[in-house]
């Protein structure tokens, strides 16, 4: 007997059933790598960003580095850096870095304690272990803020093991940017107000 139905029909479906199968898996396929790309770009965006703010937010020195001495000129009290921002760096808050001190004298601070603005340089004497903001020149902006344009002259007290022809290293670790070394050696003579170079 004879066949009514045809077999070309259900071999047309079978094609679109599977023509539709492998069109559903390609979308979901293009979608999770298309995510991942953008997922990828996203994350590469973000540290261009941190990239650019961490190096736009960096310190120098400016001038001279000045130690003030005792009355014996036996040791170095404290010292005066003066720092600015970089050209075009973004404004710093002083008042979050962290001042390290080091010597060759086994004198040593990881975290000396921030007094704030305008502190008394006797203090620094007394209490070695900290550092304040003692002037600021051209900032516009109140507080720790370092501007562009601007100067701040910080002071930051010595231990007692910062005597004659002693190498001392001071570090600022602003919490946005490079850390700005300061290397110098105290002189062999002392005078009341010393340049270290």
């Amino acid at each position: 007997m004879k066949n009514l139905y045809s077999e070309d029909a259900f071999t047309g479906l079978e094609a679109a059933i599977v023509l539709i199968a492998f069109v559903v898996v390609a979308a979901v396929f293009s979608y999770v790598v298309l995510g991942a790309g953008f997922f990828t770009s996203q994350t590469a965006q973000a540290t261009v960003h941190t990239g650019v703010s961490q190096a736009s937010s960096s310190m120098e020195l400016v001038g001279n580095v000045y130690g003030i001495a005792d009355g014996a000129k036996s040791r170095l009290l404290y010292s005066n850096v003066t720092v600015a921002l970089t050209a075009g760096g973004t404004p710093i808050d002083l008042s979050t870095m962290v001042v390290s001190y080091n010597d060759n004298n086994q004198g040593h601070n990881a975290n000396l304690t921030y007094e704030g603005e305008a502190c008394n340089h006797a203090l620094l004497g007394d209490s070695p272990q900290s550092w304040c903001i003692v002037q600021k020149i051209n900032n516009v902006t109140t507080g720790a803020m370092l501007d562009n344009n601007a100067q701040m002259v910080i002071a930051v007290g010595l231990p007692s093991t910062a005597t004659p022809n002693t190498k001392i290293s001071i570090n600022f670790q602003p919490a946005v940017g490079a850390v700005l070394p300061v290397t110098r050696t105290i002189p062999g003579g002392l005078t009341p107000v010393q340049p270290i170079y």
